[in-house]
């Protein structure tokens, strides 16, 4: 299940990659000289969550932009069999939330909803009790981010799949309470997707159900998607199980109901897969399928819109929450797109590298078990091995190149106005006087001494920014006595020219 708390809403910035860099890395992944050896790896992981007895059965798929690459069952699905085949139909349970994002989208895109209108404009049985001060209920939009202001409920909601939409109505009538006010942070909240489903089918005039179906699964040819499980053959449904000692005890299925918005989807490794390359090919330089949703929309599903603070021990990355999506920035490999769902008897997850297109599916049948481990690793070792054999990801551009090799002269060859000028924007010598700016670089130079010559290093301000993180990037020139650095941040206009800069002497 996600992390815990944040602060309001924000955009991860998406470093992108060229087409030529994409281009090398799918060039290498699609050759590796070790593809078998990595795939071994990887059903390996996975292979480990059975002699572990975390779950009695799984699946799990390695995709990239054209298709599946490589899927494998592993253990027991129970009446779906051993192993569990393509066509054996798992509950993703929250994986499901990115369904009904987009399903709200849809709407927002047709004009017949605005997120920022509140939520009980079409759901008036809310009757929230609201945090002192904070008079207004939460928005379409808190809610799509999970910072509506309720708290965590995960145990309680996940029970609720089967409720009537009165009985449902009749719990909101209620009251309902809040953690904090709407707006103001991330809390994940199963209860602020039922009511995304109920704005659905205010708007819509469908059941959440029959709009997402004829609105995104038929449109996507998801056919072997959706969330009746009764409608499923047996012998194609998986079972779920809840471990008791060293047993594991099956477990009924829930029907549809107001809450299958939060996570009622049934489906199998193919469709899911299909899902996920679909939204991730909205960031794909060639990208031209713009139905049933946008890309643009589909893009604003994948951007941090409320952010996660990290715990105190983990590694400080950016992250938090899309629209039905979870995102985070990894130094090396750039953003991370992913969702998990747990259920009663399931747990599921997707996740991929939207730069890249490579992504991994994986579904688990017990309870809660955490089937986002295994999926993680195995993108990690996938994103690694395809990253190693391209070009190195630091590799400066060409313009990059060419304001380094200006500032070299300057150091090297003393101060000269016409290079500045050909580096710098108008500013620098506005900021700071030419003549100023010479006399410093002067001095710190002769502190330095004899430069050491062809060692001149150029590094992005981020020792891991992916390619394309050059806005702000280092210079290293050794010298006998020192290394003279230069930070460098460039303008916003084309030609790319430096708008600040500083020289310092370290020993």
């Amino acid at each position: 299940m996600p992390p815990n708390t944040t602060i309001p809403a924000s955009c991860l910035p998406q470093r992108p990659i060229s087409r030529e860099q994409r281009g090398l890395i799918m060039l290498s992944f699609n050759n590796l000289s070790r593809r078998e050896a990595l795939t071994g790896e990887i059903a390996t992981i996975f292979s480990e969550r059975l002699a572990q007895k975390i779950t009695p059965g799984l699946r799990f798929a390695i995709f990239d932009a054209e298709g599946i690459v490589h899927e494998e069952g592993l253990g027991s699905a129970g009446a779906a069999g051993s192993p569990p085949g393509p066509r054996a139909r798992f509950r993703i349970a929250s994986c499901t939330k990115s369904f009904t994002a987009a399903a709200v989208l849809l709407l927002r895109d047709r004009g017949l909803l605005s997120l920022d209108s509140s939520v009980t404009q079409f759901v008036p049985a809310l009757v929230p009790t609201l945090p002192a001060g904070r008079p207004e209920a939460p928005t379409v939009r808190m809610l799509l981010s999970m910072a509506g202001g309720f708290p965590t409920d995960d145990p309680w909601a996940d029970r609720q799949e089967s409720l009537s939409n009165e009985a449902f109505h009749a719990v909101l009538r209620a009251g309902i309470r809040f953690s904090s006010a709407p707006g103001t942070r991330f809390e994940y909240s199963n209860l602020g997707y039922a009511l995304l489903g109920q704005v659905i089918e205010a708007v819509s005039g469908q059941t959440y159900q029959e709009f997402v179906t004829d609105n995104l699964l038929k449109p996507l040819g998801l056919q072997e998607t959706g969330f009746d499980p009764a409608a499923v053959a047996p012998e194609a449904l998986a079972t779920g199980f809840r471990k008791v000692g060293d047993d594991w005890l099956p477990l009924p299925f829930t029907g549809p109901g107001a809450f299958s918005a939060i996570g009622g989807a049934v489906t199998t490794i193919g469709d899911l897969v299909r899902w996920a390359r679909w939204l991730s090919a909205a960031f794909a330089p060639e990208n031209t399928d713009d139905s049933p949703l946008c890309a643009s929309s589909r893009r604003e599903m994948q951007r941090i819109q409320c952010p996660i603070a990290c715990e105190p021990t983990e590694e400080q990355r950016l992250k938090g929450y899309g629209f039905g999506l979870m995102v985070e920035h990894n130094p090396r490999f750039g953003p991370i797109v992913s969702h998990s769902g747990g259920y009663p008897g399931f747990s599921s997850h997707m996740r991929w590298n939207p730069q890249t297109g490579l992504g991994v599916v994986a579904f688990e049948n017990a309870t809660y078990s955490g089937a986002w481990v295994p999926t993680a690793a195995a993108l990690e070792l996938l994103l690694g091995a395809a990253f190693a054999k391209a070009a190195p990801a630091g590799e400066p551009p060409a313009a990059v190149r060419d304001l380094s090799a200006g500032l070299s002269r300057l150091v090297l060859e003393g101060w000269d106005n016409s290079i500045a000028d050909a580096i710098f924007l108008e500013n620098v010598a506005m900021d700071r006087p030419y003549s100023e700016r010479a006399k410093a670089l002067a001095e710190l130079c002769e502190k330095a001494g004899a430069p050491v010559s062809d060692a001149m290093k150029i590094l992005p301000a981020d020792e891991g920014a992916a390619n394309g993180g050059f806005g702000r990037f280092r210079l290293q020139i050794p010298c006998a006595h020192g290394e003279i650095k230069v930070r460098v941040l460039c303008g916003p206009t084309e030609p790319m020219k430096i708008q600040s800069l500083e020289f310092e002497l370290s020993n």
